[in-house]
This record gives C-alpha cells, structure tokens and sequence, in this order.
C-alpha cells in the first residue's frame, strides 16, 4: 500500500494537485486496491486525527496575529523598528528580519509574515535603492523565523504526532530562532555596506521614537508572556492561545480603538481559511500515517539505517538530507506529519530527545518555504517585489548559508535546545 500511496502523491503534485487532495486520493486508492483495510478507514482516520483539544491553538493564535499585526499595531510596529534601525548599514533589511521576528510571537505563519511584512516593506526598499531581488530574499527567508519564536504552528502539529510536550517545543524553538534572527541581521549588515545601499541619515526625533515605542509595546509584551504563562505552568497552550485572542481584543478596541466590525470579519475568514487549509493537511497525512505504521515502515528504516549507517551523526546526516528534499517539494506541515512517525523511533534509538528531533525538523523544512520549486515565502515574496524567482534565489546564497550553520548546531549540538 505504501508504494501505491507515494507512488499517487508524487504524481498528483507534479501534474499540481494540492498536497492535501493528493495525499486523499493516493490513500484512497492504496486502500480501495488492498484486502487488507476498507475504505471506511480513510474517513475513520481523517475524522479521529482532528478531534485533538490541542489543535484548537491553530485557530486562535493565527486570529491573534490577524487582530494585532493587521491594524494599527503592525504599522506602529514597523515604524519604531524603522526608527531605530534605517540609519545603520543594511537597516532596511534588518527591520525586515525583526519585524518577521516580532510577528512570529503573535502568529506563528510564515505565511501570514511573508505576505502582511512583505507588502509593506518591500516597496519601501526598492524605493531606498534596493535590489529588488535582495528585498524580496530578505522578506522570503526571515518570514521563516515565525515557526520557530512561539507560538509556533507546525510545533503544534508535530506535538499532536510526536506525543511531545507543546510548551517544551516552544520554549526550545526561542534560541534557534534567535540565532536566525542575528544571523540574517548579520548578512544584511554585511551586504549593504558592501554593496553601498542607501540608509536612514535623518536624526532620530526622541519625542517621536517615545511615541512609537508606547504603541508598539503591547505587541511586543504578547510573546513574552505566552512564554511566561507556558513556562510556569498556569496554562495550557490551547488555553494560551484564547488568551492571547482576548488580549489581542482588548487591546485592538481599547487602546488602538481599529477594530469595526467589518474587520473584525475580515480576521475571522483569515484566520479560518488559513486554519482549514491545515487541518486538511493533518486529516489527509494522518491516512498515510496509518499505512505507514500498519506496515511497520519506521521499524523497517530504524533497522536499515541502524545495520548500514555506522554512528550516530551519519543517522542526523541522513535525516537532514532526506528533509532538505522533501522540503523542496512538499508543504511543511504535510512533511512534519509524514516523516515524524518514521523519525520519531530512529531519533530515539540515537538517543535523540524528541524535542531535538522536532526543532531540527522545523528549522531544515523552514529552508524548503524560500527553496525553488515549491517555496511558499519565496513565491510570495518575489511576486510582492515583482522580480524572477531566480533573481531571488540569487541574492538568498548568505541567508542559506546562515540557515544551515543553525541547523548543523541545533542537530549535533544539544545544548541549543532549551527545556522547558
């Protein structure tokens, strides 16, 4: 069956089926043409994988992030991060990869990131001077640290397979997302002085900076006190995520007084197709699951890469290289849900924490949301930039090369991952 379901999934991607509907259908048919399950198996397992109280965090922490960084705040917050940092060699990228930074405590989307982010910014350093295809890189490639500063998305998801602790995830995903955070600082720092790109020379008003920073202070306070209310134990992260919508309510019609009604629906359709379009993909990976399991496929590729691989770091080698693949071609959230339950026993029987193995795999498949062909950050930033996705690619070499250096610490050095 599984040669059927893979054999189906690849095909349908390539003609451009969605991944969902693909995986559906390659199922189905895997399924339908085996005696050994029924077709009631495919609705039994898409219907059970979605009654997880956990995944009612998707939902709200991406209407937060519609609520807080649509409106009044995500302008505020762009124009303190501009203040502050236009005027220094490669600021205008820099305010980028903060700001990305930033959102990922609200929403934990790349996807939101790249588009909300992107569309502001973007036009603004091609105005400066900027190549267009070095803002778009800019926009593609640190959009990707939302998925590791919580809340985080696809650490949910991989929580929901892996069995993992959903607070432990968010607080060990802080410091590689932080590393990524400076790390692309650094290239930007490093390109536009190289490069001679125009930067911020006006003074910086202190009366203003004062009234930009009050403004922006709400949104800047919410990530940390998911971590705070997680890290001490007074919430659940389902329940975090009603209080962070709250917070976002109240602070939206209270202080910033921008939420209509009209908005206020906007948000919710957002937030809601958004959360559909994931919760398809669980439902749709959670059938090939089941026939992955059913066939004993991760104890089959524990045994082989235990007999012909011979240490530890070879096993971490490999696990990189087929993610790095598979994020070239597949969503991220259907890959975490694919792979997690073949991984899962090979990390364990290295001694790898659970933990370890879920940050590795978000940090490696973030790479495949700007990697051609099918990066979604990349596709969205280089049609806001209006260039050749190769343009892009182009100018994306250093935030690559930063990328994997994270990645190579957060696989073999475990002393990156911070319990929680």
């Amino acid at each position: 069956m599984s040669a059927i379901v893979f054999s189906c999934f690849f095909l349908l991607s390539i003609l451009g089926l969605p991944i969902a509907h693909a995986l559906v259908i390659g199922s189905t048919v895997a399924i339908g043409t085996s005696e050994r399950g029924s077709l009631s198996l495919v609705i039994e397992q898409m219907v059970s994988q979605v009654g997880s109280f956990p995944l009612l965090a998707i939902p709200f922490f991406m209407l937060t992030g519609s609520i807080m960084m649509g409106g009044t705040l995500g302008r505020n917050l762009l124009d303190l991060l501009s203040t502050l940092m236009a005027r220094f060699h490669g600021g205008p990228g820099q305010v980028g990869v903060v700001s990305s930074t930033i959102f990922g405590g609200i929403s934990g989307s790349a996807v939101a990131d790249a588009s909300a982010i992107g569309s502001l910014l973007i036009p603004w350093q091609k105005k400066l001077g900027y190549p267009p295809g070095f803002a778009a890189a800019t926009i593609a490639a640190s959009a990707t640290i939302d998925i590791l500063i919580p809340p985080s998305i696809p650490f949910i998801i991989y929580a929901l397979v892996s069995q993992t602790s959903i607070a432990d995830l968010f607080v060990a995903g802080i410091l590689p997302g932080m590393m990524l955070c400076f790390g692309f600082m650094a290239v930007c720092y490093v390109v536009g002085r190289s490069r001679g790109f125009q930067r911020e020379k006006r003074p910086i008003n202190g009366r203003i900076l004062l009234k930009e920073l009050g403004y922006s202070l709400p949104g800047v306070l919410l990530p940390v006190l998911i971590i705070i209310v997680l890290r001490f134990g007074i919430a659940t992260p389902t329940e975090v995520s009603v209080m962070a919508t709250a917070y976002a309510l109240a602070v939206s019609l209270l202080l910033y007084r921008d939420l209509s009604w009209k908005r206020a629906l906007e948000c919710v359709q957002e937030a809601g197709l958004a959360t559909g379009v994931v919760l398809l993909v669980i439902m749709a990976s959670s059938v090939v699951g089941w026939i992955v399991t059913f066939e004993q496929i991760p104890a089959a590729v524990t045994a082989w890469m235990s007999t012909y691989l011979s240490s530890p770091w070879l096993i971490i080698l490999a696990m990189n290289l087929i993610l790095i693949f598979l994020g070239m071609f597949i969503d991220l959230p259907a890959a975490v849900l694919l792979v997690t339950p073949i991984f899962l026993p090979l990390a364990s029987s290295i001694g790898m924490d659970g933990v370890q193995l879920g940050v590795m795999m978000v940090v490696n498949l973030a790479m495949g949301l700007y990697t051609p062909p099918v990066g979604t950050t990349l596709f969205i930033a280089s049609s806001v930039a209006r260039v050749p996705m190769g343009a892009v690619v182009k100018e994306m070499m250093p935030f690559y090369g930063v990328a994997l250096l994270v990645l190579f610490l957060v696989s073999y050095v475990p002393a990156f991952i911070l319990k929680g």
